[in-house]
Order: structure tokens, then sequence, then C-alpha cells
């Protein structure tokens, strides 16, 4: 039993090492997934505080009339 459009890849011992979904069926997890991914890849990465970014969005807006 499993889960439909859902595989497991196994290495030659058995054990799982890789999955396939099937994303006409689970493209929202797969989303998911991916977002969180991208997160934790940046979790080191310097942060910009909130206020520069709300001044340069408005200096932007102001440049374009």
């Amino acid at each position: 039993m499993g889960i439909r459009g859902v595989r497991f890849v196994s290495d030659e011992a058995g054990t799982r090492t890789a999955v396939l979904i099937d994303l006409r069926r689970h493209r929202q997890i797969w989303e998911d997934i991916y977002d969180t991914m991208v997160a934790e890849s940046r979790k080191d990465e310097p942060r910009i505080p909130w206020e520069d970014v709300k001044r340069k969005l408005r200096n932007r807006q102001g440049r374009r009339g």
C-alpha cells in the first residue's frame, strides 16, 4: 500500500534514497517542500531590516511618477 502519485526509490539494500512525486496530483505539496528547502538554504544569509525595504520601495515608486 502507498500514496497515489508517490514512489520511493531504494538502493540495493532496500534503503529509501529518493522519492518521485506526481506533480499533477501533488503540486501544492511539492511547492511547500521546495519553499521550505529554499528558506533553509538561505537561513544564514544577512537580513535586511524591514524599514530599509520599505524605504527602497517608496523611493522606487516615487521615481515612477
